[in-house]
């Protein structure tokens, strides 16, 4: 059964990361590791809203591929968001510790564009579900 409820808390808080990586443009003030915990953050909520949408139970995981192959089961379209599977270590790997120094630079806008992207396929969700915004 869809859980409405659940998901427009969890979009509620993907909104403010998302929001927040709209701030973070400039990686002479915000790292990469801060930067990729609030995509991977985003992304979590929103996969997670959209399972309890479709009234999925989910796992108590941050990991991304994870959430993305129950997703998929049968709906093939979430697969343009495998992208953001590559943010699932900026959970917990990178926030605690460096990326490798010789890393290349996270594509900002690219990151950016990505989440809001599944942050308006979630909106878009809710409002056929539930019939508002």
């Amino acid at each position: 059964m869809s859980d409405p409820k659940q998901a427009r808390t969890l979009l509620e808080a993907a909104e403010r990361d998302v929001s927040a990586l709209r701030g973070m443009g400039d990686a002479a003030i915000f790292a990469d590791e801060i930067f990729g915990f609030h995509v991977q953050q985003a992304a979590e909520k929103l996969f997670k809203a959209w399972l309890a949408l479709l009234g999925e139970s989910y796992p108590w995981t941050h990991d991304l591929t994870e959430l993305l192959e129950l997703l998929k089961t049968g709906r093939p379209d979430a697969s343009r968001f495998d992208p953001l599977t590559d943010y699932t270590p900026y959970a917990v790997q990178f926030r605690y510790g460096m990326r490798d120094a010789g890393a290349a630079a996270l594509d900002r806008n690219s990151a950016l564009g990505q989440a809001e992207a599944l942050l308006e396929e979630v909106r878009l969700r809710m409002t056929e579900a539930t019939g508002a915004e």
